[in-house]
C-alpha cells in the first residue's frame, strides 16, 4: 500500500545552492534567506522583509504572452547584493526545500512555487484537453524548475494545509484530486481520468476527475487546495 509521508515542516541554518535558509513559523510559515553571492528569483508579491543592502530587480520571463491570456503571473522578481530577505504566502500552508543536483529536474504545479536560487533555470508548459474543464475553459500550467550549473540549486515550494511526499516505484500507481498534487519528478506519468455518477431518476449525469500518477519517482500532495481564479 503506497502511504504519503509529511514532508518536515521547519530548517534552520541549513547551507544549500549558495545561501543558508530557515523555514519557520507553525500557521503562515516565513521562509528566510541569507544571500551573498549567489541570487534568488522569486514571485513579486511573496516579499515580506528584507536587508537594505538586498536590493530588488525584475526578472522577465519567455512566453510571457501565453501566461498573461491566461491570468498567471508573467514577471519574476530577483535579489541583487547581499543581506537577509524573506517570504510567505497569504494563507494557511507549508513551505518546503527541493534540492536539485546538476542535470536533476523537477515539475510544479502552478501558484506553488515560492523562490529559487538564480543556478536553477525556470521553463513552464500549457497542459490542455480534458484540463480545461476543471480550470475555467484555460487550462492549467506546469513549471518546470532544472539545476543547469555545476552546484547544488534549491527550489522552495509552496503548499496549502501541510504536505505529503511519496516516492513511487516502476508499477506503482495513485489517485490524487486534480488540486491536490504540489510537484512530481519528470519520470512520473500523470494522466486525467474521469468517472460519470448517476444522480437519480431526473438528475442529470455528473462526473469525478482526478489525476492518476505512475511511478517511478516522487509526487508531492497538498492536504489543503485554494482554488485560483482563472479567466474564461
Amino acid at each position: 500500500m503506497i502511504v504519503p509521508s509529511q514532508v518536515p515542516t521547519a530548517a534552520r541554518d541549513v547551507s544549500a545552492g549558495g545561501v543558508t535558509y530557515h523555514i519557520e513559523g507553525e500557521l503562515v510559515p516565513v521562509l528566510h534567506l541569507e544571500i551573498t553571492h549567489v541570487p534568488v528569483y522569486f514571485e513579486h508579491h511573496i516579499l515580506l522583509w528584507k536587508s537594505p543592502g538586498v536590493d530588488v530587480a525584475l526578472k522577465p520571463l519567455k512566453g510571457a504572452f501565453t501566461r498573461a491570456l491566461a491570468g498567471m503571473p508573467i514577471l519574476l522578481t530577483q535579489t541583487k547584493g547581499a543581506g537577509h530577505i524573506a517570504f510567505s504566502r497569504d494563507g494557511v500552508g507549508h513551505i518546503f526545500p527541493i534540492h536539485l543536483k546538476h542535470g536533476e529536474a523537477i515539475e510544479v504545479r502552478e501558484h506553488q512555487f515560492l523562490a529559487a536560487t538564480d543556478n536553477v533555470e525556470y521553463s513552464f508548459q500549457r497542459v490542455k484537453g480534458v484540463a480545461n474543464i476543471l480550470f475555467g475553459g484555460t487550462g492549467f500550467f506546469i513549471d518546470t524548475f532544472a539545476c543547469r550549473g555545476r552546484s547544488e540549486g534549491v527550489v522552495w515550494l509552496h503548499g496549502y494545509g501541510n504536505v505529503f511526499e511519496v516516492a513511487l516505484k516502476p508499477g506503482d500507481i495513485i489517485d490524487v484530486e486534480p488540486g491536490g498534487w504540489v510537484y512530481k519528478d519528470p519520470t512520473v506519468g500523470m494522466e486525467t481520468q474521469v468517472m460519470s455518477l448517476s444522480l437519480g431518476l431526473f438528475g442529470s449525469p455528473g462526473r469525478l476527475f482526478w489525476n492518476r500518477f505512475h511511478g517511478p519517482g516522487r509526487l508531492a500532495i497538498q492536504s489543503m487546495y485554494l482554488h485560483m481564479p482563472t479567466k474564461v
